[in-house]
Formats: structure tokens, sequence, C-alpha cells
């Protein structure tokens, strides 16, 4: 049976830090070297019931630190020195979350002996199955490479009695549950299990129950705080499709901007925006499926670097990245679920910061609008209709009166050259001028009299100079473009090929005329 708890009245200013917890210290010296002291609701309640080793469920807001809460006790449990081989398992759904959490779990592990893997699509096999043969003791991986190489017999999980599913609810959603029912047959029976999330519907904590020994069920969230979290400002607009690149680079020069995240539908809709914002002079980056895993990877490192402050993606960065200083989230298309929502906009206001999450309606997608705004208690039934020159938009969003779409040092996409138009060769004569326009030269065999000077009004035509050519007679069979001559037709192409008619039967010749009599 699971065991519920919530999160403790914290209006008391008690603040706890890792060194509270029965941590080790070379682990609390790892986190102090980043800075890292006082610890999160989640991890105040986790880490004391994971060291030991309880089954855990974990629940709580994102950006609250859910990664040290499970982390800390897999890396603890495992020793200062463990054995060589696998034996911690971390699976989670996305690739960039896989190269997060390695991250994450590499810094507990920096002073002590432990090695991590990253496991997932995308990359290479050699250097992952290299580390795996080194001895690793903690693999971080996505579903799909952690069943191939288990199948090729290149991961040997038979002795990983440390699991953790991050992001459960997507773990064993009906995507996944099919490949982590594969991944459970190769552990364990007994095993330490923890499973986290943001969100955690009552069908997937049954089925959890599956996987699990008694778990405790925990929820680490304040009972009078809303579903949403407070220092998150959620802005609804209802928008035109065709309006919304517009303000959303308004957006992008609003008072006190920092990194921003844009979530869009799908992945052409992401990369069209890439596009549509690097030319308005942005400094955007895009994450999404019809990139490679190294573009994917440099894309946002780049942004969490800083060296880009506007990212958009698609739903594979909805869950779990973390990056520092995220000042604003917009959903270019609205999510088809709450669970959805609450990740897309839990990229900002992590660790305590503030957040602003923009959200556009499309006119076809109120209906969904209406099941988020109930299912998360917004109050906001009908979004408020809002194009670029709206007042309402720049006020709320602390945007410059004045401001347009288009960064002023951006440059213009430039345009090939527009070629004149050719001058009329009646225009061209009556100026007596070769210059400015294409024209076309006819030749004649005789005399000079100057192209079009027959079109001219009131044009004398003189014929001592130039004597009529038969060729130059317009009314003669084959004049105009050429002298009759050749194989071209009146128009300068070639003239096709006559076909000739083939009779089926008769030995006479193929036109032959009738014999009258015969």
């Amino acid at each position: 049976m699971a065991i519920l708890l919530r999160s403790p009245d914290r209006h008391l200013n008690t603040v706890t830090t890792f060194s509270d917890l029965g941590i080790d210290q070379d682990i609390v010296d790892a986190l102090a070297a980043k800075g890292i002291i006082d610890a999160f609701p989640i991890q105040e309640q986790t880490i004391p019931l994971g060291l030991p080793g309880q089954d855990i469920i974990g629940q709580a807001k994102t950006g609250t630190g859910k990664t040290f809460g499970f982390g800390i006790p897999v890396v603890q449990r495992l020793g200062l020195d463990p054995a060589p081989g696998v034996k911690a398992l971390i699976v989670v759904p996305t690739r960039e979350l896989a190269v997060q959490v390695y991250e994450d779990i590499d810094l507990l592990t920096s002073n002590r002996s432990t090695s991590v893997v990253a496991i997932y699509g995308g990359k290479a096999y050699e250097g992952q199955i290299d580390q795996l043969k080194a001895g690793a003791q903690i693999v971080v991986g996505t579903p799909g490479r952690l069943i191939d190489l288990a199948g090729q017999r290149l991961l040997d999980l038979s002795n990983a009695a440390e699991v953790v599913l991050d992001e459960a609810d997507k773990m064993l959603d009906l995507g996944f549950l099919a490949d982590i029912e594969k991944i459970f047959q190769k552990i364990p029976s007994v095993r330490h299990t923890q499973l986290f999330s943001a969100t955690m519907p009552g069908p997937i904590v049954a089925l959890a129950r599956r996987f699990m020994t008694n778990p405790i069920h925990i929820r680490a969230n304040d009972p009078d705080e809303g579903l949403t979290q407070a220092n998150i400002k959620h802005l609804v607009y209802r928008a035109h499709s065709l309006d919304k690149d517009e303000i959303i680079a308004r957006i992008l020069q609003a008072e006190g901007r920092g990194k921003t995240v844009i979530f869009t539908r799908t992945k052409r809709a992401a990369q069209r925006l890439v596009d549509e914002l690097g030319d308005r002079g942005f400094n955007v980056g895009g994450v999404h499926g019809d990139m490679g895993q190294d573009q994917r990877e440099r894309s946002m490192a780049a942004f969490k670097a800083g060296k880009r402050d506007v990212l958009v993606a698609t739903d594979v960065a909805a869950r779990g990245i973390d990056v520092d200083d995220v000042t604003h989230v917009i959903n270019h298309t609205i999510p088809d679920e709450d669970k959805t929502y609450l990740h897309r906009a839990g990229r900002t206001g992590r660790a305590g910061k503030t957040g602003i999450a923009v959200t556009f309606v499309d006119w076809e997608d109120l209906h969904k609008w209406a099941l988020i705004n109930r299912a998360l208690e917004f109050g906001q039934p009908e979004p408020v209709e809002t194009y670029s020159s709206s007042p309402h938009l720049h006020t709320d969003l602390d945007i410059p009166e004045g401001t347009k779409g288009r960064l002023v040092t951006a440059p213009k996409a430039e345009r090939p050259p527009r070629t004149p138009r050719p001058e009329r060769a009646a225009d061209a004569a009556a100026e007596g001028t070769e210059e400015g326009g294409t024209r076309r030269r006819r030749r004649r065999r005789g005399g000079s009299t100057p192209v079009g000077s027959t079109f001219v009004e009131g044009a004398e035509t003189s014929t001592d100079d130039a004597p009529a050519a038969p060729a130059a007679d317009r009314s003669a069979e084959g004049a105009g473009t050429h002298d009759g001559a050749g194989k071209e037709h009146h128009d300068g192409k070639p003239a096709p090929a006559r076909r000739r008619r083939r009779r089926r039967g008769g030995s006479g010749a193929a036109g032959a005329a009738p014999v009258v009599g015969a």
C-alpha cells in the first residue's frame, strides 16, 4: 500500500541544508563547489527515505530539484568505490534529458571513483560501448538504445539493483510502456526503485505499483498553492496565425527579457520559426526531431552558455531541461493536454526564480484551451483577442512603445536586382539611342535602315539607300523572322519534322494519286 506524504508547512522559514540530511561529505562538497547548499522540499523529503532503500514515487513541480532527489541516494548507496559493472540504471524519455541527468549525476560522483555513462540514440555506438566495457557503474539512457545494447549482450543489467524512472508518467505512457516492461525483465526482481515526475495521474500511479514494493508517494507542494507555480505569470492570448511571428518578435524585445524558449507543435513549424526570427535579427537556435543529434546538442549547449538567447523547440525539450535564467516561455501553439502545458511552462521560474509563460490560442484550438483551463483552474475561459498592435500586449509584457518586429540591426533579405524591361523597338528608334534595354536585332541583307524605323510614326522610308530585297517583303512567303530558306518556323523555333503516313497494305508509294480507270 502506498503512503501519501505532503510537504510540511514551509512558512516557518526553516532552511534545510544537504549536510542536515545525512549525505556523505564528498557529495556535499561537490554540490557546494557549484554553490548548491540548501535542499528543496522534494529533496528534503525523498533523500532520507531513499538512502535506506525505500521505494518512492516522488512528485513535485518542475524546477524544484527532483534529479538530486533521486540521484543522491543512488550514488551514496553504491558506495565510495563500487566494483566495475552496471549497478544503477536511470531511464529517461528524451536524449536531451539523458544528457542533463548524466551531467548532474556526474557532478555528484566527481569526488569518488564511480563512473557514469549516457546511453542514447543519435550517437555512435562505439564510445558508449567502450565506456560500458571500461566498467561504468551508473547508466543514464533512453529506452530504445538501452534495449538495443542489451539485446546485443553489450549491456548487462542483471546487477542493476538501483532503478529510477525519471518523468515516470511519460515512461509509463502507452508509447513507452512496452519498452519499460522489457527493461524490467532484465533487471533483478529485488531492487530499489524510484519514480519521479512533475505530473503523476492516478492511473499511472496504479500502474507504477506493478514495478515497486510498498512505495511511498510523496507530493512536495504547499497545500494552499495552486496546480501551477506561483512564481510564474501566465498570459493567454487568442492570436491569428499570420500575426504570431510579429507578436513573438515584439515580446523578444520586452524589458528585462532573458533567455526564452518557444514551443511549437511540429518540427516543420519549429524550423520555419527559427528561420523567420533569424531573418528578423534575433540570435536563435532550434531543437527538434529533424535535426541531427550533434546539431541538437550544439544548439542546446549554445543556449545554456548564453551564446544564443532564444531556443525554438518541440516537446523534446519540454521535460526536465534545466537552463539558468529562462525568463520567458512562449507556446507558439497550444499543447494538447494540461500535463504538457505544465512541463512547457516549467522551463521558466526554476529554482525559485520568477518567469512569464505566454500561450497563443488559435481560433480552432479554443476547445483545447477550455480543457486546460478547467484542469489547471486558471479561470480564463475566454483568451483575450490580441494582435501585435494591441496596447494590452505591450503593457502586460513591458514592451517599449514603438517596438517593431524587426531589430534595427537586422540585415534585410537581399533581393536579386531587377532587370530593366526591354524597350520597344519604336521607342528606342525615336530616342535615337542604343542604351537602356535589350532589343532584338534583325539582320537585313542590305541597307542601313535602323531597326524599328518602319514603326515610327511619320517616319519616311527611303528606297535610294537600300533597295528592297525580296526577303524583306512581309507579304512574301517565308518573310519575317528569317529568309525562308532554313528549317525555322516563323516564330524562330525549329519546325517540327513532318510525319509520313504509312499505309497498312499495298505496294504503291505512299501518297501516290489513285489511278483513274484502273
